[in-house]
C-alpha cells in the first residue's frame, strides 16, 4: 500500500492541478470557455478575483487590482493547485507581480504562447482579442513576447453580440452569432495579412469557436485551452502503458 502525507495544512482536498483566476463578471461561459469546468478532461479550481471587473481590468487597467490578484493567487496556491492561469488574456497586466508572489508556475495570458507559435510556424502571428484598443505594450512585455515577432491584431469590440453579451454583460449569449462574428473577423484578418501563419485567440471566451476559425483560416489556432492543456500535462505526468 502506498503511503501519502499532507502536502500543506491549508489544503483540505486534492487532485486539482490547475487553478484559474476568474474575473468578477456575470455572463454565460459556454463549454470550451476557460470559465466552464466541463471544458477540461481533468479537475480545475476556480478563484474569483473580487472586484476585478471587465471595466477595471480592460478599460481602467486599475493598478489597485494588483493586490486582489495576488491575494486570489495565494489562495489557489494554499489550496494545493500546481499552476495558476487566468480567464482573461488582459490579466497579463499583472503576470509578473502574481508570479513573484507564489512559488508555482503562473501563466495568466494566452499571449505567452506567441514566441512558441512563431518558432513553430514562422511568419506573422495573427491575434484576435476582445478589444484591440485595450491591448497595450505592457501586456506583451509582461508575457515575454519579444518585439521582433511580427503581429497582426483584430478586435471583437465592434461585433454587436460579442460586445453586448461579454463586454457589456447583458445576461444572455447567442453562441451561434458570436461564432459568425469571430469567423468573419478571422477571415478578414488573414485576407488583410496573408503572411499570417498561425492564429492566437487572446480572449478566454473564444476557444469554443477555435474549430470554426481554423476551418475559415486554414491556420493552426492556439488559445487558452491549448496553453492550459500543455501546462497541465507537464505538471501531472502519467506513466505510459502499452505493449511491445
Amino acid at each position: 500500500m502506498s503511503v501519502y502525507k499532507v502536502t500543506r495544512s491549508t489544503q483540505s482536498w486534492y487532485g486539482e492541478q490547475i487553478g484559474i483566476l476568474i474575473l468578477d463578471a456575470a455572463y454565460p461561459c459556454v463549454p470550451g470557455n476557460v470559465g466552464n469546468a466541463t471544458t477540461y478532461d481533468y479537475p480545475v479550481r476556480f478563484q474569483e478575483v473580487r472586484g476585478a471587473s471587465i471595466d477595471r481590468l480592460l478599460n481602467q487597467r486599475d493598478p489597485a487590482l494588483r493586490d486582489v490578484f495576488i491575494e486570489a493567487a495565494v489562495e489557489l496556491q494554499n489550496r494545493g493547485v500546481k499552476a495558476i492561469t487566468g480567464a482573461c488574456g488582459f490579466m497579463a497586466y499583472f503576470q509578473e507581480e502574481v508570479a513573484a508572489a507564489v512559488q508555482i508556475p503562473v501563466f495568466l495570458s494566452s499571449l505567452m504562447q506567441i514566441p512558441f507559435m512563431h518558432a513553430l510556424c514562422g511568419g506573422t502571428v495573427g491575434i484576435i482579442t476582445a478589444n484591440a484598443g485595450r491591448l497595450t505594450a505592457r501586456h506583451f512585455e509582461a508575457s515575454k513576447v519579444p518585439p521582433h515577432i511580427p503581429l497582426a491584431i483584430a478586435g471583437m469590440e465592434s461585433q454587436s453580440e460579442f460586445r453586448e453579451a461579454i463586454l457589456d454583460e447583458k445576461g444572455t449569449l447567442d453562441s451561434d452569432a458570436i461564432e459568425n462574428e469571430v469567423t468573419e473577423v478571422a477571415r478578414r484578418l488573414v485576407k488583410e495579412h496573408p503572411g499570417i501563419r498561425s492564429v492566437l485567440l487572446e480572449c478566454s471566451d473564444l476557444p469554443p469557436y477555435a474549430h470554426a476559425i481554423q476551418a475559415t483560416t486554414g491556420r493552426p489556432v492556439f488559445d487558452f485551452i491549448t496553453m492550459i492543456n500543455y501546462v497541465q500535462q507537464s505538471i501531472a505526468r502519467r506513466p505510459y502503458v502499452g505493449s511491445m
